[in-house]
């Protein structure tokens, strides 16, 4: 079955999620970073922020109760999320070739809504795009085989004829299980090689 859709994550593969450089630059020294990241993204408080099952307060004094001793530091952390992702160079080339070579894409991620508000320009590509789900919005994160098929549905497409690509392998296996075809991203040359492998070449 020929390939028509490509599916992308979004963090990681179209826009660098920059956490320690993020939190470096809120002036957190390496030792205090690794104490916010063990309390924060480390835990199951933030899944459940992205999938929009808690409020930022919720999600705040879930943080605190994994390190009390760093609550404030965590708030200060998380009251504004803006540069923590950013759009990758060749996101929009990538996404207009492939769109030019006759393949329709979307997007498949894992996005809180804060992120979603405060990052932007980290989904600049979007407009250009022919749609996709995000966590927040419905409730599911990956890789839940509920979030691809809640995917598939609303788009009515076939696993079939989908390439997924993601920066996590256990989220490239879930599609996998689904019969999606299935790129782990490493880079964007190996990205491009491995869609060539699928039969998905860019446009001239």
């Amino acid at each position: 079955m020929a390939i028509k859709n490509i599916v992308f994550d979004i963090g990681g593969v179209l826009a660098d999620y920059n956490v320690n450089g993020f939190l470096s630059a809120k002036g957190f020294d390496a030792t205090m970073i690794k104490r916010i990241l063990k309390a924060s993204v480390m835990t199951p408080y933030w899944e459940m922020f992205e999938r929009g099952a808690i409020t930022e307060e919720e999600a705040l004094q879930g943080f605190a109760s994994a390190d009390p001793e760093i609550e404030h530091e965590l708030r200060v952390a998380f009251s504004s999320v803006e540069g923590m992702l950013t759009a990758k160079d060749f996101a929009i080339p990538l996404v207009k070739s492939l769109k030019a070579a006759g393949f329709r894409v979307y997007y498949l991620s894992n996005y809180s809504q804060k992120a979603y508000n405060e990052c932007g320009e980290s989904l600049a590509f979007m407009p250009y795009m022919d749609g996709g789900i995000v966590s927040f919005r419905v409730g599911k994160t990956k890789p839940d085989p509920a979030m691809y098929r809640q995917f598939l549905e609303e788009y009515q497409l076939d696993a079939g004829e989908c390439v997924f690509v993601d920066d996590t392998p256990a989220n490239v296996e879930a599609a996998r299980a689904l019969g999606f075809a299935g790129v782990d991203f490493v880079s964007y040359d190996d990205l491009i090689a491995r869609l060539a492998e699928l039969g998905v070449e860019l446009a001239k």
